[in-house]
């Protein structure tokens, strides 16, 4: 379906073009005076300056000729209002039919506007053996809000996890193992049999034995060249290190599937650093090999600065002196492997700001060296989550806060505000929370522009009023409720029926913010920006109750006029179970 703007600025542009103006002149807007109309053409005032001629006189036109037009026939009211603003609302019969033919389409009126892409979108980053923590929030949510949008345009998306598997942490993981448990098959030079099946730790282990490496690392010069030397064993293939290494990936990936299930969040590939390792040795002879790499204090360089940057921008830095790969020799071999497995028309980085830098250096890295000639590189870049003291989020004694934790609080945190009303059993309000907690921590944290650094403040986020997600759910679960009512006295039957053509203002209103929907998704998915999305369901769950407050739905005598209500209040639910989904939550049933 056409977008309602664009329908009515096409009758717009007609009209001006009939009466001797530019098309370009007939642009409309939703009123930024609802108390006075629903939309305005303000193309007379900018037309005056090319036609030399009083702006009111130009607006009088339009609407004389839009008067006599059939086209008038969409519109309850068009006026001009001096100096030549055009306001105009629309008819209801008119605002009917949009919604009508809105409920009947499959994606409820969204129609993308460009051919379908195939996009891989690299979210989530997460190092094996370390638990997840507040820090892999926001690339998951947002990364898999991203996801659902462009599947919804009908985009062919691969979510890769892209995890950090490689490099000098498995070499100390690898090595303190050594110290802690010397007598595993692993490290005994003579065993020929094959290696066990079973990890030889647990997630728990394993996530106390990189910390204590980490440190030791620091401290001990012979234990760090010693996991230097693990590291370049277990490149090379050693097999009871890859044995190892391959316990480490297993483990860790269970683990980090099971915390992302609890933000239903998901991967289409697991794939990591590791897979792109056999494609740096020909991708850096290539770089040699052309001309475009030159070597710098040893190290191996790729100049990628332009003259039309205004601050400096470092060569990027493909092999250390040492011989060592860097997260961008890594990133651009995963270019590669990217381009040879999927043939993607666009990649999506969801990363933190910070690494602007190194994507920027990565992106030229890649065009100046042809690796991806016809793919799109994109930088999501995303601000910190701060406590409310304005500082990056922390637990109480400073440390840095695990994931599944803040997860815990916040489910907490709505469980109580549950509780307080006791309308279900303990049972069912623990259900609930999980449910309503996960729509206050996406919601809270996607309704904030990406880029921007945000306070996340459990308290206010798991609000069941104002802008937050509870609020947008307890809105859903009331439409369920009038729906459930109505079909227990009246039948599935009457779900057939078409909204009304003759409206309550509130009602009006209500189909105002439906008509919305296809450009909603449409600016969410072209500015990668879920907060529209998150916007948009706040101003339509408004709408919506506005709109029950002030209608006795269940109570109306009309049956016409009932049954009206009602398939407003199914395309409504429709709408907004369809916008939580992309934003990747659900609703449940009571609350």
């Amino acid at each position: 379906m056409k977008k309602l703007l664009d329908i009515i600025s096409e009758v717009f542009a007609d009209t001006f073009a009939s009466c001797g103006y530019d098309k370009k002149y007939g642009k409309v807007t939703i009123s930024n005076r609802p108390d006075l109309c629903e939309f305005q053409c303000n193309g007379a005032m900018a037309a005056a300056k090319e036609y030399k001629k009083a702006p009111f006189l130009i607006a009088d036109e339009i609407v004389a000729k839009l008067t006599e037009d059939a086209a008038c026939d969409m519109f309850e009211k068009v006026e001009m209002v001096k100096p030549g603003f055009i306001n105009l609302s629309l008819s209801q019969h008119y605002l009917a039919s949009y919604v009508n033919e809105m409920s009947q389409d499959e994606t409820l009126g969204f129609t993308p506007s460009g051919e379908p892409k195939k996009i891989v979108i690299d979210y989530g980053g997460p190092n094996v053996a370390k638990p997840l923590h507040v820090g892999h929030l926001r690339s998951a949510v947002i990364g898999e809000s991203l996801k659902r949008i462009h599947r919804f345009a009908g985009d062919t998306v691969i979510g890769d996890v892209h995890l950090g598997d490689w490099g000098l942490q498995m070499g100390l993981i690898i090595e303190e193992l050594h110290c802690q448990k010397p007598d595993l098959v692993y490290f005994d030079e003579s065993y020929t049999g094959e290696y066990p099946s079973e990890a030889p730790f647990t997630i728990s282990e394993l996530e106390q034995i990189y910390p204590a490496a980490s440190a030791k690392s620091k401290e001990d010069p012979e234990f760090k060249e010693k996991a230097h030397t693990a590291t370049l064993k277990l490149q090379e293939g050693y097999a009871p290190y890859r044995a190892l290494w391959q316990h480490i990936l297993n483990v860790s990936v269970t683990d980090l599937k099971k915390n992302y299930e609890k933000l239903n969040v998901s991967f289409d590939v697991w794939k990591g650093e590791s897979d792109a390792d056999p494609y740096i040795p020909d991708m850096i002879q290539m770089f040699v090999d052309s001309g475009v790499a030159h070597e710098s204090q040893g190290a191996l360089v790729i100049d990628v600065e332009e003259e039309t940057d205004t601050k400096t921008i470092p060569p990027c830095i493909v092999r250390k002196s040492d011989g060592a790969a860097l997260y961008a020799t890594s990133d651009l071999a995963t270019i590669i492997q990217r381009e040879q497995d999927y043939k993607p028309d666009e990649i999506i980085y969801v990363a933190d700001n910070r690494q602007e830098m190194h994507f920027n250096q990565v992106f030229r890295v890649a065009k100046k060296t042809n690796l991806c000639p016809n793919t799109k590189l994109t930088f999501q870049g995303f601000g910190t989550m701060n406590g409310k003291d304005g500082k990056p989020f922390k637990t109480r004694d400073g440390g840095v806060m695990r994931l599944e934790t803040l997860i815990q609080s916040i489910h907490d945190a709505v469980y109580a505000r549950i509780m307080e009303n006791r309308t279900v059993s303990e049972e069912e309000a623990r259900t609930v929370a999980e449910i309503v907690g996960l729509s206050a921590l996406k919601y809270g944290d996607l309704s904030n522009q990406a880029s921007k650094d945000y306070i996340f403040d459990i308290d206010r986020f798991a609000s069941f009023e104002g802008n937050t997600g509870p609020y947008i759910l307890y809105t859903l679960v009331r439409i369920k409720s009038i729906l459930e009512k109505y079909t227990a006295s009246h039948g599935e039957a009457t779900f057939s029926h078409t909204v009304n053509t003759k409206q309550t203002a509130t009602e009006k209103t209500l189909m105002i913010e439906l008509t919305k929907f296809n450009a909603t998704i449409q600016a969410a998915y072209d500015e990668l920006a879920p907060h529209k999305i998150c916007a948009y369901i706040y101003d339509l769950s408004n709408a919506f109750n506005k709109f029950y407050h002030e209608n006795n739905i269940l109570g109306e005598s009309d049956p016409e006029k009932q049954q009206g209500f009602i398939a407003l209040l199914q395309i409504t639910k429709n709408v907004l179970e369809t916008s939580i989904d992309l934003l990747g939550f659900s609703a449940p049933d009571r609350m």
